[in-house]
């Protein structure tokens, strides 16, 4: 089931399911911004990742000695078990709670709660997890959003690049075979701060920046200027990717990061795990404005 949210610029559609946004679409122009899903290539728009990002070094973490097979980007990305809070016409908050199936494949208890707003050109998406349980809960979160790329007609995939807020100088770390993060680096921005796009861009899987100075990443048409800006302040690690010549590009800001291919597997040493304490909250936002 989907929900729509709009105002004078900009209808937004979520899908319950998953709490995924599926489409952005300007009312003055009547473009989509978001991928359409194609099941042949990648059938999703934006996916929720919570409580992990990424994949787990054999498919399992384990807490206590016990092993727990958390699904690639977390329990949000494909669950039936949303509920609906509230809405406005320019708002929506959905939350998921944990239940005996969950406690399966994640150790706690937990509440997640998305809230989409709109204001003007820009939708803000606001995440709140809070820990009802009685210990310590480790968790990370991060978005996943697809867009359409070329977006102009007429514009090709190498019409387009991502232009930094701020000249970087960063590596991306590589993935090996089992979508792990290697101990190999590549040096893709060198005092610069735009990354032009092209087919081959994300033949070695995603970019995965850890150091980057920038809080804010926008897409760009060589033609036709911006198409949209990611501001993600409070998220320290960024994700660009696309499956190899596909017209989209993601662009991901992350809290958390897959597992290295050194993991210990361990919860409490998982790099980019966030502690919260029972009965606390913990929220982030990240914001997208469309042009």
């Amino acid at each position: 089931m989907n929900y729509t949210i709009k105002n004078s610029d900009l209808e937004v559609s979520i899908t319950k399911r998953g709490i995924e946004l599926c489409s952005v679409i300007s009312l003055k122009t009547g473009k989509e911004y978001m991928w359409r899903a194609d099941q042949d290539v990648w059938g999703s728009h934006a996916p929720v990742l919570f409580p992990i990002i990424g994949a787990l070094k054999n498919g399992e973490l384990f807490y206590k000695e016990k092993s727990y097979p958390v699904p690639k980007h977390g329990l949000v990305r494909h669950s039936e078990k949303v509920e609906r809070m509230e809405q406005t016409s320019d708002s929506i908050l959905f939350k998921l709670k944990w239940d005996e199936e969950s406690l399966k494949k994640y150790p706690f208890k937990f509440e997640f709660l998305t809230h989409y707003s709109l204001e003007d050109h820009t939708l803000t998406i606001h995440h709140t997890v809070k820990n009802p349980g009685d210990e310590m809960m480790y968790f990370s979160l991060g978005g996943h959003p697809a867009f359409n790329c070329p977006f102009f007609d007429g514009d090709e995939y190498e019409d387009y690049y991502l232009d930094f807020e701020e000249k970087e100088t960063d590596s991306t770390w590589l993935l090996d075979n089992s979508g792990l993060v290697s101990t190999n680096r590549t040096l893709i921005l060198n005092d610069t701060s735009t990354l032009p796009l092209h087919k081959d861009l994300f033949n070695n899987d995603a970019l995965i920046f850890k150091e980057l100075r920038s809080r804010k990443v926008s897409l760009v048409s060589k033609n036709h200027g911006k198409v949209l800006s990611v501001n993600f302040d409070g998220f320290p690690y960024l994700g660009i990717w696309a499956k190899p010549a596909s017209p989209f590009v993601c662009i991901e800001p992350w809290l958390g990061i897959t597992d290295a291919s050194d993991s210990t597997q361990k919860i409490e040493e998982k790099e980019g795990m966030l502690i919260l304490d029972p009965g606390a909250e913990f929220e982030a936002e990240y914001s997208i404005t469309f042009y």
